[in-house]
């Protein structure tokens, strides 16, 4: 599902470097990733979305080298392929809970909005919990429920790939093991593979994979089990 092979990423402004020699995840994965602020984990969840795009190296999504793509066709590799949980969620303040859960479907011709599309929405909204605030602004929510309609939205695409940048952040302790578990049964339900980054330690058991992105910096990897 995702592999990368002597990848080098650098900003533009020199001050930060990734180098991957080897990473690779298949199919059905679930994968907890790792290390401390500062050392790439979010560049590398947007090196594998097609976001960035390395300097060198090969990054290939689902049999798609999309390290080799143009922008046009990264973006819609994207659209039908990946959801993605963002640290800032990158919700539109302006648009309802539904809407910004549909909001893929709004942006692209690559998506369809039809009627199953909207049962998918309503469905996981009630399912994390946010179903009387259907229509609310996300101004009017709090921290923690905007982390969930961020949520819904990575999932409603019914994606191959789910690239989580720390989803349970905002969350108590209560709903951040219901959205991780939420994630987890959607990966395992659609043989989907997750990749998920998280600084919280109490949920890597959670996961059968935990990568430390300082492991994968120097040598490739399959992981190391968590405990």
């Amino acid at each position: 599902m995702i592999e990368l092979s002597d990848v080098l990423f650098r900003y533009r402004d020199g001050e930060f470097e990734l180098r991957i020699l080897g990473l690779e995840l298949v199919r059905g994965e679930q994968v907890g990733l790792i290390g401390p602020s500062g050392s790439g984990k979010t560049t590398l969840l947007h090196l594998v979305a097609g976001i960035e795009r390395p300097e060198r190296g090969r990054i290939a999504v689902d049999g798609t080298v999309i390290s080799e793509l143009p922008d046009a066709n990264r973006r819609a590799f994207r659209v039908r392929n990946l959801g993605l949980v963002f640290q800032e969620f990158a919700l539109l303040e302006h648009l309802s809970v539904l809407d910004n859960v549909l909001l893929p479907y709004r942006i692209t011709p690559v998506l369809r909005l039809d009627r199953a599309a909207r049962g998918r929405a309503g469905s996981l909204i009630e399912r994390v919990g946010l179903a009387e605030a259907t229509n609310r602004l996300v101004t009017h929510l709090s921290q923690g429920e905007r982390q969930r309609v961020a949520v819904c939205r990575a999932l409603v695409t019914e994606p191959a790939l789910l690239l989580a940048d720390e989803p349970t952040g905002n969350l108590d302790p209560v709903n951040k093991f219901r959205v991780i578990d939420i994630l987890r049964d959607y990966a395992r339900e659609h043989d989907a593979a997750l990749l998920t980054v998280t600084h919280d330690h109490d949920l890597l058991g959670r996961f059968p994979r935990v990568i430390d992105i300082k492991s994968i910096h120097s040598e490739p990897t399959r992981g190391v089990p968590s405990s």
